[in-house]
């Protein structure tokens, strides 16, 4: 790591010295990584530091590597910088604190804090009832301390797979009726009145649990902007559930959430008006995202019947 940026961290965090540990993961298509440093002489044994260094040629997994793949994800890392600098939430929505963040050229620095020191060292690949109820908790109170906000400088709508971001999954989609209809679709949604800050990378894998699954934190606001909340609630309960759990549980994890919701929602919001709402974006949040897969990677696992079914009911309203 260069001298300026452990200079930088060194400041920040009011430490005497740093020694690089553990790499934690590599950044999607080999944009950088990110790292645990290990500190002395402060009151934080260590921190993290997610280092993004744009690469003179990327390698995207399936194989997307264009100009507009590449002014997407820089700006991600933009917005996701603006993020941690800029908003804050609380502890029923916990995220790290960003201790410093910096631009060099062609690479970016975000200094977070440690979760894992925080309590919340625990990742989960299955989860259990308490685990997915402990997410959407998360969800809930985030949608609902950024209901009415405006995304200033985030994302003007949220969530990686946005149509308007998307053209060239648009193109390569072989359904034809789900691609006629992806327009009227992403207007549905943002024209919805209940408009909210979404996470908009909201899977399993970006949620940090404590020892016990009971609290959460989240992490990877690259995608975060403006949008409605059931766009965050499909894509975190399809990342953590297959199409028979999603057919026998999904109903049952909505009504969980929106009592979340009602909880911490401002008194002079209509709660009803906006679950009315929400419950009715469901679907065609849902059939968003599926439309996006069906572009990025035909043979992805998450197209499955219960998608499809969900896809079926939103053609058939529009034609209504």
């Amino acid at each position: 790591m260069k001298q300026e940026y452990q200079d930088l961290i060194l400041q920040a965090c009011d430490a005497s010295s740093l020694r690089v540990g553990a790499k934690i993961q590599t950044l999607w298509s080999g944009y950088g990584e990110i790292v645990r440093l290990h500190l002395e002489g402060c009151d934080r044994p260590s921190v993290v530091v997610k280092h993004v260094k744009f690469p003179e040629e990327a390698e995207h997994p399936g194989g997307w590597n264009t100009d507009r793949s590449h002014t997407r994800k820089v700006k991600s890392y933009q917005v996701e910088t603006h993020w941690y600098q800029n908003y804050s939430t609380n502890q029923s929505c916990r995220i790290p604190a960003c201790l410093a963040a910096c631009s060099y050229g062609d690479e970016m620095l975000i200094v977070l804090e440690d979760l894992d020191v925080a309590g919340y060292d625990q990742r989960r690949y299955n989860v259990t009832d308490r685990e997915i109820k402990a997410c959407l908790s998360w969800l809930a109170h985030f949608h609902a301390l950024f209901l009415g906000v405006a995304p200033e400088g985030l994302w003007p709508v949220g969530t990686y797979w946005h149509l308007e971001t998307r053209p060239d999954e648009l193109e390569a989609m072989d359904d034809a009726e789900l691609k006629a209809a992806a327009g009227d679709i992403d207007r549905i949604l943002s024209e919805c009145r209940f408009k909210t800050i979404v996470h908009g990378d909201a899977k399993l894998a970006n949620f940090c649990f404590s020892q016990s699954g009971k609290d959460v934190a989240a992490v990877d606001f690259q995608y975060v902007g403006g949008g409605c909340g059931m766009k965050d609630v499909v894509y975190f309960l399809g990342s953590c559930m297959e199409e028979r759990e999603c057919e026998k549980r999904v109903p049952g994890l909505l009504d969980y959430y929106f009592s979340e919701v009602k909880l911490s929602l401002k008194k002079d919001v209509d709660f009803h008006a906006l679950e009315k709402e929400w419950r009715e974006m469901f679907a065609f949040a849902w059939t968003d995202f599926h439309r996006f897969l069906l572009g990025w990677r035909p043979g992805h696992w998450k197209i499955n019947r219960y998608s499809k079914q969900l896809t079926k009911e939103v053609l058939r309203k529009l034609k209504q």
